[in-house]
């Protein structure tokens, strides 16, 4: 692990997305929407990976920006597959309570980057 909590937390958080996103395709042959799940649930932390490399204060704040702006877009399918009853219960609380943890660590970020706090 790397030290850093946003690194560490959205990079687990794009491992539990790729595992969503597997048993979606292979028990419940949900393509379309799990795939846009996968799109923006994983590059999340690549921003945030993005972000950490970023040589300007602006290019950190962009890179973060877009992170917390694919955070939101997770949590929209999530909830668009948990009510479509692709997902249950138990596995739409427990990713949904990781994916509302990255947005408020990512708002705090960007908040705290653009000097707004």
């Amino acid at each position: 692990m790397s030290q850093n909590i946003i690194v560490d937390k959205s990079y687990a958080f794009a491992l539990r997305v790729v595992r969503v996103y597997r048993y979606l395709c292979d028990d419940k042959n949900e393509y379309v929407m799990s795939r846009k799940l996968l799109n923006a649930g994983t590059d999340i932390g690549a921003h945030v990976k993005s972000a950490q490399e970023a040589v300007t204060k602006p290019g950190f704040v962009q890179e973060m920006s877009l992170a917390l702006q694919l955070a939101s877009q997770t949590e929209y399918w999530l909830q668009l597959l948990h009510d479509a009853e692709c997902l249950d219960d138990t596995g739409f609380t427990s990713l949904q309570a990781d994916c509302l943890e990255l947005i408020k660590l990512l708002t705090a970020i960007v908040k705290s980057a653009k000097g707004m706090n």
